[in-house]
């Protein structure tokens, strides 16, 4: 990953509110401590996502993180980070427990409870910040398994840390379908590591299958635009056959192929009466949503909201007369 912020370049009295303001903006809300004078302090960070995942590698001078009680009720956001130990040492304080970070190692702790990372030698890591509900884990799980050191003595961590070490440097993978691609494979490893470090593996299936509805319904909506989304391409995603995909919407009143169609006309109904709904052809904003029948387009319309697309667009911006 790129360095995109780097006190080299910064004066010293600023370094310390760019700094706290690129880590509340980008993972979570702390109060950071720094070891060294301002004028000492340093720091390249680089910042990135991939989906719904946040992104940034750090190399810095000594400091201390802490999320407060305060910052830790105030989360509207609740998160899981991944911290991945590159080099020297580092501390993880939270739920009474603290570890000790060797490189090669990780750890995962929570937004919604407080914590400390001490840098005592320095920061050097990368570190992922995963929505709390795209885990789908039991609290009692994630309870227990934050602050615990992750690395050599479990075969799948032992993966992770490398699958998560070349994520965080590879642009490639930050953008596109690279990026679709791992997100889904990214939030199922890490479950993996916590469940097997638990030793309860059947501790992430009930909750993992109890989401499912609403994940897929989730990744429809991310990928309404795309004129090749089909049940084959959803079922892919997440790991399942197209007969349970159906089943599994059926369980929630779905019907795959009503509830894509009427939420994708539901998009160029709103773009129609956007203040943009001249600048493009009527076909061109169907196919913007995945519809590359412009005849098929104006007749779903049409049933769906009794009136057809042209005459809704001109009732939203009527032409001047001349």
């Amino acid at each position: 990953m790129s360095p995109v912020l780097d006190t080299a370049f910064m004066p010293p009295q600023d370094r310390e509110e760019v700094l706290r303001q690129a880590v509340w903006e980008s993972m979570a809300a702390v109060e950071i401590e720094h070891r060294p004078p301002a004028e000492g302090i340093s720091v390249r960070m680089g910042l990135g996502a991939v989906g719904p995942l946040r992104i940034c590698s750090a190399r810095a001078t000594a400091a201390i993180l802490r999320r407060t009680e305060r910052l830790a009720r105030e989360d509207k956001e609740p998160a899981v980070f991944l911290g991945l130990q590159m080099t020297g040492t580092s501390l993880v304080v939270q739920n009474g427990r603290q570890c000790l970070l060797r490189p090669g190692d990780f750890a995962v702790y929570e937004s919604i409870v407080p914590y400390t990372l001490l840098f005592d030698e320095g920061v050097d890591g990368h570190f992922f910040r995963f929505p709390r509900a795209a885990l789908a884990l039991p609290e009692r799980l994630l309870r227990d398994i934050t602050a615990v050191p992750l690395g050599s003595d479990n075969p799948i961590a032992r993966l992770a840390f490398t699958y998560f070490s070349q994520l965080a440097v590879s642009d490639e993978l930050h953008q596109g379908v690279h990026a679709d691609a791992v997100v889904e494979p990214s939030i199922e490893l890490v479950r993996a590591v916590l469940a097997s470090q638990h030793g309860n593996a059947s501790l992430a299936r009930a909750p993992l299958e109890a989401t499912l509805s609403l994940r897929i319904t989730q990744y429809i909506r991310a990928h309404l635009a795309d004129p090749d989304l089909s049940a084959a391409r959803i079922a892919a995603a997440h790991g399942i056959s197209v007969r349970h995909l159906y089943a599994v919407l059926s369980r929630s009143g779905i019907s795959l192929g009503d509830w894509i169609r009427t939420r994708r006309l539901a998009e160029c109904r709103r773009e129609l009466a956007g203040p943009n709904g001249r600048l493009r052809t009527i076909a061109a904003i169907g196919r913007s949503w995945g519809f590359v029948d412009a005849t098929h387009f104006s007749k779903v319309f049409k049933k769906a909201y009794g009136i057809s697309p042209r005459a809704w667009r001109d009732q939203k911006h009527p032409r001047s007369s001349a």
